[in-house]
């Protein structure tokens, strides 16, 4: 098996290591690894298959002889150096906003647009966390029954606004007045339907970042309103998604669809207690899917409800799959 040279940028922050763990669990072939990070953190190591790698200054010339370039380390960042990094040969998967709706740069999840990996111009960009785990279960249910419109109100971890955020929950908690506050308001024991900025619609960034992305992923214009709530809960976003199709769907037929789908977990059987949540689906990659059920407002509408491991699936695991692709050539 062809070894590769692999960057990853940002590997000091929370999906930075997540990704270099991913590497090694799923034994992507490296040959050589780079980690990047501002300098404050250069100097640090991070283990690798036993060994610790030291992390380096982020610089555009450590991208010479780099096949892949894996980027978390926010969109100004890789606005500046992917170009860089493309331009010494390297492909870069950008976990940031920077390009996602760019025309003429994939956006991927592999479930779901495998084919356009191949279509790159040196940059292909990691979607969403919240719209990943969505598509990965709306596409084989569009393949089926095509659908019209879809409303989700999403449940989403600390997990999702960095080691910042987390560190305030945690002193929340325990009863400690954070230093430095991600949030604008208290985020223990409350929730918070603000995610990213608000626009003058009323709508925030992040909500539009699913209704935009779903689109270009699924490849067709399906309509598409969501809410964005940040929850309490470290690792894993929970999503309630209603689902209207233009074909008759009973739940037996969706569950029947998501059990065979690649990636997805089902867990319905609500009268057990039996059903996804984030603290089970925390440090995996499935997208787990249950609470399936008609909704009789409609004529042709289910409610379901998704939940994934952030960091993992909707971020590093994901990037990692669209390198493994690449490296396959298939």
């Amino acid at each position: 098996m062809k070894l590769h040279d692999v960057a990853v940028v940002g590997a000091t922050g929370m999906v930075g290591r997540t990704m270099v763990k991913v590497l090694e669990e799923r034994a992507f072939p490296v040959n050589r690894l780079i980690l990047l990070a501002s300098e404050r953190s250069a100097g640090k190591e991070i283990p690798f298959h036993g060994k610790p790698v030291p992390v380096q200054k982020l610089e555009p010339e450590k991208f010479k002889n780099i096949e892949f370039a894996l980027f978390s380390a926010g969109a100004s960042v890789s606005k500046e150096f992917a170009p860089h990094a493309v331009r010494y040969g390297a492909v870069v998967i950008d976990n940031s906003s920077a390009f996602r709706m760019d025309e003429g740069v994939p956006l991927v999840v592999p479930e779901v647009n495998r084919r356009q990996i191949f279509k790159h111009k040196g940059i292909i960009a990691n979607p969403n966390c919240s719209t990943i785990q969505m598509v990965v279960v709306l596409k084989p249910l569009h393949d089926r029954f095509k659908i019209k419109r879809v409303v989700v109100s999403t449940y989403q971890s600390v997990t999702g606004a960095g080691n910042k955020a987390v560190i305030q929950l945690q002193e929340e908690l325990a009863g400690r007045t954070p230093k430095e506050a991600k949030f604008p308001h208290r985020i223990a024991f409350n929730c918070l339907p603000h995610i990213d900025i608000f626009f003058d619609d009323g709508y925030t960034k992040e909500e539009v970042k699913m209704m935009k992305e779903t689109q270009k992923i699924m490849g067709e214009p399906i309509k598409v309103t969501a809410t964005t709530v940040r929850v309490p809960v470290i690792g894993g976003h929970s999503e309630s998604v209603n689902i209207e199709f233009e074909k008759k769907a009973s739940p037996d037929e969706v569950r029947e669809i998501l059990a065979k789908t690649a990636g997805v977990v089902v867990q319905d059987d609500p009268k057990n207690n039996i059903y996804p949540m984030p603290i089970n689906a925390h440090e995996k990659d499935d997208v787990f899917v249950g609470r399936i059920r008609r909704d009789e407002t409609v004529t042709n509408g289910i409610n379901l409800w998704i939940v994934s491991d952030n960091i993992r699936k909707g971020a590093a695991t994901n990037a990692v799959q669209i390198a493994e692709v690449l490296a396959l050539g298939k």
